[in-house]
């Protein structure tokens, strides 16, 4: 008994043993057969997700093509004749279009044209309401300037049956002002049935599908198999959201007689993988070591060219490098620089105290030299010395320790010559400059100062002869214009001060005192003079200002002198018996501006002979003038003033006849 009790447990041991292992193996089975499924289900899956994307990137892609031939309809602003035969073309190109509408801006009916593939009935009420999906659309499309798409909604067919349709409004824009819309039906089946790629629907069940699972159309293969995959990608459109959604039935995956000879494959191609590896490791280490030889030769190449010496010491402050180009400016070649400490043979000997105190201060950590370099005195082997440019950095190595320092050298021998010339020739022309300053001084004063002096004379001339009237005693009304006339003289006097002061202050390059000023009361300033004169020239003065501009932001003084050189210029341009009408305009606008600042434009235009291209060339260089009597300062002036306000001023032509000079001002903020 206790053998056969002995031989039973032993059989039972054995037998545990065996169903242990036999029960290893198959959940080893069994898990090769999960996952092998689990695998085919998922490449299936995605598969299928990856088909999604494709289908609904070649919709996108062909709404997009179809907004842009909507818009083409539209080119060269056809006629309603013309307009419908474009739509009819471009229906019978496109069958996922329904129709296509032209309307107004209170979307009214302008013209239409139907697909020819299919006939429909289209509800002029339901397509014309205040809340129809039209409507809704293109309220949408007004609001974002761009095409915007309905919601689907379905449309009874003359065959009782019906689909689902979906309206795209696109907005006609011109200049920024809404001219009307262009509307397109889209029948969501032809949209499956065209865009759809006819493998996909031969293999898959695609459709359009709301947020609920509703379907709204569908085309595709019957279903084969006992298992189902689907796939759902998010179609969204401006104003609209569809969802495209892809079935596919397969069978079970039929794993079983194949795990055997997958496993013997597996192991198989991972020993030849293993080998493909092992070589393709062997080839990349030695493309390497020959790259990095090839990098170590060109850098090699590359230091010996440069003309900026090297060198490397250590944190102990010993030379460990140097280029060739360091070797050639201080004359020691390399074998007996590499190794050296402090004192450097290179250092001269009266300096070498401070340099070996510097170098212990910076090896400490206590001293880090400027980013910007500093100057030093170096020694060549024959004694000479010259001076060099350092520049020095820590050297990090790639574990992103600190192993010392690197510098880089120039001689500055040459530039500093240069320099000490340069400074010679700049003292010799100093006095040059002041002698030319005076005389810019001189000839500035007498060229500005002869309009307000010219004015004060004119003032002056006429109420003399106002007082000297025939009856004795000046009439009243005379006395109130010599009034006038000695305010105008202290004006002018005034501004004859202000000139002297502007134009000393200008030579000195000195800021300008800036105010805000309307550009009314700077043509006020300078209209009476202006049109004292264009009344002995027989000329017509107009002036144009722009309503709600901004003052300027401007030395008063100095701009009312550029509008009355400028003015006065124009009207001597008119100066010719031949010239009629004389027409002197004077306006102010909006100049090109953006959020940081704003800008005014004022132009003075005249109708006379116009500007030769090689006066042109020369017109606002420094006395250059093609008048007798003239300085040529005046166009030089304005224009320096100009650019001292942050403007710039150019001239050009006047259709039919003259020139319109235009600079431009800073708006006050």
């Amino acid at each position: 008994m206790p053998r056969r009790w002995r031989r039973w447990v032993g059989a039972w041991r054995r037998w545990s043993l065996w169903m242990l292992l036999v029960a290893l193996v198959a959940s080893m089975l069994v898990t090769l057969v999960w996952l092998a499924g689990r695998y085919e289900a998922s490449q299936v899956q995605t598969r299928l997700e990856r088909d999604t994307q494709d289908a609904v990137a070649d919709i996108r892609k062909a709404f997009a093509h179809n907004i842009q031939s909507l818009q083409a309809l539209q080119a060269h602003n056809p006629d309603l004749a013309s307009w419908e035969s474009r739509a009819a073309e471009l229906l019978s190109a496109r069958r996922e279009l329904a129709r296509i509408e032209w309307r107004d801006t209170q979307l009214r009916v302008r013209a239409h044209s139907e697909t020819p593939y299919r006939p429909l009935h289209w509800d002029p009420a339901a397509r014309s309401g205040t809340h129809s999906e039209i409507a809704l659309a293109c309220s949408n499309a007004r609001r974002i300037s761009g095409p915007s798409y309905s919601s689907s909604y379905f449309q009874p067919m003359p065959d009782g049956m019906g689909g689902e349709m979906l309206e795209v409004c696109l907005p006609l824009i011109d200049e920024g002002r809404l001219q009307g819309f262009l509307v397109a039906t889209y029948a969501l089946q032809t949209v499956l049935v065209d865009l759809v790629a006819p493998g996909l629907q031969r293999t898959q069940e695609v459709s359009f599908t709301e947020a609920d699972g509703t379907r709204l159309a569908l085309v595709g293969a019957m279903r084969r198999g006992s298992r189902m995959f689907t796939a759902q990608q998010l179609f969204d459109l401006p104003g609209t959201t569809l969802i495209l959604r892809m079935d596919s039935w397969h069978t079970a995956p039929s794993v079983f007689p194949n795990v055997l000879t997958a496993l013997v494959t597996a192991m198989s191609i991972a020993l030849v993988s293993v080998l493909v590896v092992l070589v393709r490791d062997n080839r990349r280490r030695l493309s390497a070591e020959r790259d990095l030889g090839d990098a170590l030769a060109f850098r090699k190449a590359m230091e010996d060219s440069l003309v900026t010496g090297l060198r490397a010491r250590d944190l102990h402050g010993r030379i460990t490098y140097v280029n060739p180009a360091f070797c050639d400016m201080v004359g020691f070649s390399a074998a007996e620089l590499v190794g050296q400490i402090s004192p450097l043979p290179y250092w001269p000997p009266e300096h070498a105290q401070e340099y070996g105190e510097r170098q212990v201060v910076r090896m400490s950590g206590g001293l880090h030299p400027p980013r910007e370099g500093y100057e030093s005195t170096f020694m060549r082997k024959d004694g000479t010395r010259f001076p060099v440019m350092i520049y020095e950095a820590p050297l990090i190595n790639a574990h992103g320790l600190h192993t010392g320092w690197m510098g880089s050298f120039l001689d500055v021998s040459e530039q500093r010559r240069v320099e000490e010339l340069s400074r010679t020739s700049q003292e010799r022309l100093q006095a040059t400059a002041r002698l030319a300053t005076v005389g810019e001084m001189a000839s500035l004063l007498s060229h500005e100062l002869n309009q307000p002096l010219a004015a004060i004379s004119s003032y002056a001339n006429g109420s003399l002869n106002l007082l000297e009237s025939p009856g004795g005693a000046p009439d009243p009304h005379d006395l109130d214009d010599v009034r006038v006339a000695v305010q105008r003289i202290a004006q002018q006097a005034e501004r004859a001060g202000r000139v002297i002061k502007s134009v000393h202050d200008f030579v000195r390059r000195r800021d300008q005192s800036r105010e805000s000023v309307a550009a009314q009361d700077l043509f006020d300033a300078v209209l009476p003079i202006i049109r004292l004169q264009a009344r002995k020239l027989d000329v017509r003065v107009a002036l144009d200002i722009e309503e709600d501009l901004p003052p300027a932001l401007c030395d008063r003084t100095m701009v009312e002198q550029v509008l009355l050189n400028l003015a006065r210029n124009a009207m001597q341009a008119m100066d010719d018996p031949q010239i009629h009408p004389r027409i002197l305009d004077l306006r102010v606008r909006r100049a090109a501006s953006n959020v940081a600042r704003s800008w005014l434009e004022f132009s003075v235009a005249d109708m006379g002979v116009g500007i030769s291209e090689d006066v042109a060339a020369r017109l606002f260089t420094p006395f250059y003038t093609t008048r007798a009597e003239g300085m040529g300062l005046g166009l030089s002036l304005c224009r320096t003033v100009v650019e001292q306000h942050g403007g710039f001023m150019e001239h050009a032509p006047r259709a039919p006849r003259g020139t319109v000079f235009t600079f431009t001002l800073p708006a006050t903020p």
